[in-house]
C-alpha cells in the first residue's frame, strides 16, 4: 500500500510541478519602469495592427505600415520604407517560385560604434487573410517596438539595435528575402532576434539558433529572466520542413535565435488571433526574455562568437543546464556506474535470475510501444482527421483532449509496469487490437498496427512469468541506457533529453539498491526521484503534444517516465488494489476520450471554419461553388446548394485532391493578362498579370521543349522546366502582375494553367447566407478563384 500512495503521491506532485514550470508572467502595467518591458504598453501597438486582417499588399495592410512608421519616428529610430522584391523557391518546394513586391519597414537606435556588425529585432507585420494576426505577429512586432524604446532608456548602446519589420512572411518569406539577399543594409547586420508566434498562448520558447550556438546559449542563460529552451528542440527544428523569416538571415550566415509562443494554437490563422483572445501573459514572457537578451548583446562590447554547440535544456524555475557535448558521455557513463551498483546490490540481496533484466528490458519496450499503441486509437477515436483544418475540432477543446491523452498514455505505462508482476501475457493482447482497430476509423493506419504489433511481440518476450521488482526495473534502466548512448552516438544535442532522467532514475536506483530497500526512507527517495522526474518530463510531454499532432513523440515522455516511476508502479506480486492504477487511469483516458469525439467544441470563442469560394472555369466556362475544409458544416453545405446543384467530389487539377462543390451559374469575369514575346537573343518573356479585382496569380507552366527560367521579375530565379513537367510561379500582391524570362532549348509550345483569387464574391451570384456567431470564414474564403489554361508557341 505504501508504494502505491507514493506513486499517487509522486504523480499528483510531479503534475503541478510541470504546471507550475509552464506558469506565465503577470503582464506588467504601463506604469513599469521605463527600462523594462510592459506588455500593457505592448498592447497599445498590437491592437492599433490587429483590426482586420492585413495581408500583403491589401490597404489594411497599407494602414498597418503607416501607423508602424509613425510609432517608429515617436520612438526616434528614423524609419523608411525599403521597397523590394522578394523571390524565392521554398525548400520543400524545389519546381515552386514564389514572389511579390515588399515593403519593409527599418528603423535604428544609434549606438556608440555605427561601424559595430549590428543587432537586428525582427518581426513581420503582414498577416494572412482571413485573421487578424494578433499573435502572428503584431505580437511579436510591438514587442520589438517595445524592447528597443526599454533600450533606449537603458542607454547609448554600444552598437545600432535595428528594428526590421518584414512584409509578405506569410507569403513565404518574401520581406526577409528581399532584405537579406539584395538590401545594402543587411551586410551590417552581425545579430538577428526573430519574434513568432503559432497561437496565442503558452511559453515562449527560444527554439532556433544559428550554428555553433555555445556563446548565444551562454547569453540567454546568464541573462534569460525565465528562459525556456533545449538543445533538442533545437536540433529537431533543423530537421523540419518549417520556415520563419529567420530562415532566410541563417541563409546568408547571420547568426540569430528564433521566440515564439505556441499556446492556444487553435487561435493560429484564425479570425480568432485577435487582441482580446492574446494571452497578455504570453506577450511578456516574450517580450522580457528577448529584452533581456537584445539588451545584453547590444550592451556588450562583441556580439557573440561561434563557439562548439552547447547540449542544455531547461531544469527547474527555467535554470538552463548545459555543457560541451562530450560531457554527454560522462552522464552516461555515471549512470551506468550508478546502475550496475544498484543492480549487483539487489542480485546479493534477491539473487533474482539474469533473464529478469532481459524480461525487465522487454518490459520497458512493451510499455512505451503499447502507450503509443492506446494514444494513437485514441486519436483516431476522436474522429478528427490528421491535418491542419482536420485538428482544429481538437484544438478548440484542447485541455479536455490533451488530459485525455496523458491519462490513456501514462495509464497504459503503469498497467504495463505493473503486469510484470504477474506475467500474464493476455495483456500483450491490448496494444495489439488498439493498432489494429486504429483501421477501423477512416482508412488502413499501418503506422498503429506496425506499433501495436511490436508492442505485443515485447509483450509476450516480457510477460510469461512475475518478474521481480529489481529485476524488471533493472533491465527497464539498462534498455534506457542502451537508448541513451545510442542517442548519444547519432543525436548528441539531443541525447540529454534521455540522458538527465535516466541520471535520475539511476540515482535512486542507487541509493536504493534497485528497488530492494523496502523502508520509509527508500519509499521517500523514490516518490521524490519519481515526482522531480514527471515534473520535468511533463513540461516535454506539453511541449510534444503543442508541437506536432503524432502520438508517436509522446512516446519519448512514456519511455522517460517509465523510468522513473517503476519501482513505484510495479507492485509486490501484482496485488490489488495497486495493479488497479493504470487501467483506471487508461479507461478514464478512453471515456474523456469520447467526450471529446461526441461533444461539439464550436461556440463563439472557437468557431467552427468555413472556407467556401466561387471557382470560375474560364477556359471550360462553368462554375461551382466549392469547400476546403475536411468537413462540410451546415452553413457551408447551405452555400453550396444555394442554386439547387448536387453537392458532389470535384476533381480537376486546379486542387490535388477531390474538393465538395455543386454546379453553379457561370458569370462572366475579367481574364488575366498572359502574353508572351521573343526577345532578340532568342529568350522569351512570359507577362502575367491578375485579373482586374485580383492582385494575385498563379502560374502552372508546362513546356513541350526543355527551358530554362532565368528571371522573375528582375530577380535570378532559376528554375529548369523539362519536357512534360509542370512548374509553378506563385506572384502576389501586385495588380500590375510579373515578368519571367525564359530560355527555350528550341521552337515548342508552353502550357500555362492560371488562378487568381479575388476577394470577394461575384456580385451577379446569389449572395453568400449570413454565419452564426460559431462559424467563420478561414483563409481566402468567401472570395472568387478564377482559372483557365493558355496555350503559347514560339
Amino acid at each position: 500500500m505504501g508504494r502505491m500512495i507514493a506513486l499517487l503521491v509522486a504523480l499528483a506532485v510531479g503534475v503541478m510541478i510541470a504546471r507550475f514550470e509552464e506558469r506565465l508572467p503577470a503582464p506588467r502595467l504601463a506604469s513599469a519602469p521605463q527600462t523594462a518591458f510592459s506588455a500593457e504598453r505592448a498592447m497599445v501597438d498590437v491592437a492599433a495592427m490587429a483590426r482586420a486582417p492585413h495581408p500583403i499588399g491589401s490597404a489594411e495592410n497599407l494602414r498597418v505600415r503607416d501607423h508602424l512608421i509613425d510609432r517608429m519616428a515617436q520612438l526616434g529610430l528614423a524609419p523608411q520604407t525599403h521597397a523590394g522584391v522578394g523571390v524565392q523557391q521554398p525548400r520543400q518546394a524545389p519546381d515552386v517560385i514564389v514572389g511579390a513586391p515588399v515593403q519593409n519597414l527599418i528603423g535604428v537606435l544609434p549606438g556608440r560604434d555605427p561601424a559595430a556588425p549590428a543587432l537586428a529585432l525582427m518581426a513581420h507585420y503582414d498577416s494572412v487573410a482571413a485573421s487578424p494576426g494578433a499573435a502572428d505577429d503584431a505580437a511579436g512586432v510591438a514587442s520589438a517596438l517595445e524592447i528597443v524604446r526599454a533600450i533606449k532608456a537603458q542607454g547609448t548602446p554600444a552598437r545600432d539595435v535595428i528594428v526590421l519589420i518584414t512584409d509578405g512572411e506569410e507569403a513565404g518569406l518574401l520581406g526577409a528575402n528581399a532584405f537579406f539577399q539584395r538590401d545594402p543594409l543587411a551586410k551590417r547586420v552581425g545579430l538577428v532576434i526573430n519574434m513568432e508566434a503559432r497561437g496565442a498562448g503558452g511559453r515562449v520558447l527560444m527554439f532556433q539558433t544559428s550554428p555553433q550556438n555555445g556563446q548565444l546559449i551562454r547569453l540567454i542563460q546568464h541573462h534569460g529572466v525565465r528562459p525556456s529552451s533545449s538543445s533538442m528542440t533545437v536540433f529537431v527544428y533543423e530537421k523540419m520542413p518549417n520556415d520563419t523569416d529567420l530562415t532566410e538571415s541563417l541563409k546568408v550566415g547571420v547568426d540569430g535565435m528564433n521566440y515564439a509562443f505556441i499556446g492556444r494554437q487553435f487561435d493560429y490563422h484564425s479570425s480568432t488571433s485577435t487582441p482580446a483572445w492574446l494571452d497578455q501573459g504570453s506577450l511578456q514572457d516574450m517580450g522580457q526574455e528577448v529584452l533581456a537578451s537584445a539588451s545584453a548583446a547590444a550592451f556588450a562590447p562583441t556580439l557573440p562568437r561561434h563557439a562548439a554547440s552547447a547540449v542544455y535544456a531547461n531544469t527547474f524555475e527555467s535554470w538552463i543546464l548545459a555543457y560541451p557535448a562530450w560531457v554527454g558521455w560522462l552522464v552516461l557513463a555515471g549512470a551506468g556506474a550508478l546502475i550496475a551498483f544498484g543492480v549487483n546490490r539487489a542480485r546479493r540481496a534477491e539473487a533474482f535470475p539474469r533473464t529478469d533484466l532481459l524480461r525487465g528490458a522487454a518490459g520497458l519496450m512493451f510499455a512505451v510501444l503499447g502507450a503509443v499503441a492506446v494514444m494513437q486509437f485514441a486519436r483516431h477515436a476522436t474522429g478528427a482527421g490528421f491535418g491542419f483544418l482536420e485538428q482544429r475540432f481538437l484544438l478548440a477543446q484542447v485541455s479536455r483532449w490533451e488530459l485525455a491523452i496523458m491519462l490513456v498514455g501514462a495509464g497504459f505505462v503503469i498497467l504495463a509496469i505493473a503486469e510484470m508482476s504477474r506475467g500474464r501475457r493476455i495483456a500483450a493482447v491490448i496494444p495489439l487490437l488498439a493498432g489494429a482497430a486504429c483501421s477501423a476509423f477512416g482508412g488502413f493506419d499501418p503506422v498503429g498496427l506496425g506499433v501495436g504489433a511490436a508492442a505485443a511481440v515485447f509483450g509476450l518476450l516480457a510477460l510469461g512469468r512475475p518478474v521481480s521488482r529489481s529485476g524488471a526495473w533493472g533491465g527497464a534502466l539498462l534498455a534506457g541506457l542502451v537508448l541513451a548512448v545510442i542517442a548519444q552516438a547519432l543525436a548528441p544535442p539531443a541525447a540529454n533529453i534521455l540522458a538527465w532522467p535516466l541520471a535520475l532514475a539511476a540515482l535512486a536506483a542507487a541509493l536504493t539498491s534497485a528497488a530492494h530497500r523496502r523502508d520509509a526512507l527508500g519509499l521517500i527517495v523514490l516518490g521524490v526521484s519519481a515526482a522531480l522526474g514527471v515534473g520535468w518530463i511533463g513540461s516535454l510531454a506539453h511541449a510534444s503534444f503543442q508541437s506536432l499532432d503524432l502520438m508517436a513523440l509522446l512516446g519519448l515522455p512514456a519511455l522517460l517516465a517509465a523510468l522513473v516511476v517503476w519501482p513505484l508502479a510495479q507492485p509486490a506480486d501484482g496485488a490489488p488494489p495497486a495493479r488497479w492504477i493504470g487501467p483506471i487511469l487508461l479507461l478514464a483516458g478512453l471515456a474523456m476520450t469520447a467526450a471529446v469525439r461526441f461533444g461539439d467544441p464550436y461556440d463563439a470563442r472557437h468557431p467552427q471554419a468555413t472556407y467556401v469560394m466561387y471557382q470560375v472555369d474560364q477556359s471550360a466556362n462553368r462554375a461551382w461553388r466549392i469547400s476546403l475544409t475536411p468537413d462540410l458544416p451546415k452553413w457551408s453545405r447551405q452555400v453550396l446548394t444555394a442554386d439547387g446543384g448536387a453537392i458532389t467530389k470535384l476533381k480537376e487539377w486546379v486542387w490535388g485532391e477531390p474538393i465538395d462543390a455543386a454546379a453553379a451559374p457561370m458569370v462572366t469575369l475579367a481574364e488575366p493578362q498572359i502574353t508572351l514575346t521573343r526577345q532578340a537573343d532568342g529568350g522569351l518573356t512570359l507577362h502575367a498579370a491578375p485579373p482586374i479585382g485580383s492582385d494575385n496569380i498563379s502560374l502552372r507552366l508546362t513546356s513541350t521543349v526543355a527551358m530554362k527560367l532565368q528571371t522573375v521579375a528582375d530577380v535570378v530565379a532559376p528554375l529548369d522546366l523539362k519536357p512534360g513537367k509542370t512548374a509553378r510561379v506563385i506572384w502576389q500582391a501586385s495588380p500590375q502582375g510579373v515578368d519571367l524570362v525564359l530560355t527555350p532549348s528550341g521552337p515548342g509550345r508552353l502550357e500555362v494553367r492560371y488562378t487568381s483569387v479575388r476577394p470577394d464574391w461575384p456580385a451577379a451570384a446569389r449572395p453568400l447566407p449570413s454565419r452564426s456567431a460559431s462559424v467563420a470564414p478561414f483563409n481566402e474564403s468567401d472570395g472568387t478563384l478564377v482559372a483557365g489554361i493558355r496555350s503559347l508557341s514560339w
